[in-house]
């Protein structure tokens, strides 16, 4: 345990030099990490995609060390990152010393995201996702992919954009998967665009479910989303986000509409878990 300024990782690493690292952002509410045994095997399926060994670290003992991080940040409300960092796996660029331990594990916590009260704003980003890459799908620490169009959208005074893919369909949004309704009907798209399996996404299609709302996992394109008559995004830092702007059409979250019973639905989920 030590302050963030004195966290130190090793130079000559393949996270260092190669961004290989898997990360997930964790709900923290009433004190708790929110769903962390769904965070947890994301983390360690994607760590396995890299080659990145989990092997000596378990659920139980990094859960622990999650919430001892919360318990001395004290955090209440707000969000915990947990990365593991590949210390070896090159022979190039990469030191002797360097193989004394596989994974280098670290956790941080922050205050939870400021989201607008009068609802996101939503661009469309210039930049593509490729779905054949090898990191799409993954919450690697290779995030520029993410991170840029974010940027992009945020110096045009828009909240967040929607991705497409290299064949122009509907992917996500930047940091954020992307729902939207259509006469009732709750669409998403599938994995198969080059999605991340967000955990927050999970929780969603099962809230709706359980309040038999018709959900649609599907290949979509930029017409869909903008015959919508709801959209939101859905992320452990927004939780449910709506959307109220997007392609110079207004929307509005009522009381009855989709978007607000599963919104109602998340927060009682998160009042749950406590």
């Amino acid at each position: 345990m030590v302050e963030a300024t004195k966290a130190r990782i090793a130079a000559a690493s393949s996270a260092m030099l190669y961004g290989r690292g898997v990360f997930t952002t964790v709900t923290v509410h009433g004190g708790q990490p929110f769903l962390w045994s769904r965070h947890w095997s994301r983390l360690v399926e994607h760590a396995e995609k890299l080659s990145i060994d989990v092997s000596t670290i378990t659920e139980e003992s990094v859960g622990e060390a999650v919430r001892k991080v919360i318990a001395v940040n004290q955090v209440e409300k707000g969000l915990a990152r947990v990365i593991l960092m590949a210390r070896g796996g090159s022979e190039f660029w990469v030191s002797k010393s360097s193989n004394g331990f596989k994974t280098d594990l670290l956790i941080m916590t922050s205050n939870p995201q400021r989201v607008r009260s009068d609802g996101l704003t939503l661009a469309v980003s210039r930049y593509r996702f490729n779905t054949t890459s090898a990191l799409a799908g993954v919450k690697s620490l290779n995030y520029l992919n993410h991170l840029l169009p974010w940027e992009e959208a945020r110096n045009r005074d828009f909240d967040e954009a929607v991705m497409l893919n290299e064949r122009g369909e509907i992917v996500s949004a930047t940091m954020a998967n992307i729902f939207w309704v259509k006469d009732g009907t709750l669409h998403t798209p599938t994995l198969s665009v080059g999605a991340v399996a967000g955990v927050t996404r999970g929780a969603v299609i099962e809230l709706a479910e359980k309040q038999f709302i018709p959900v649609l996992e599907g290949v979509y394109e930029m017409g869909d989303l903008t015959e919508a008559d709801e959209i939101f995004l859905t992320s452990a830092s927004l939780g449910i986000g709506f959307v109220t702007t997007f392609d110079f059409r207004q929307y509005s979250v009522s009381s009855g509409t989709v978007a607000a019973r599963l919104g109602e639905g998340f927060r009682k989920l998160l009042k749950g878990a406590i």
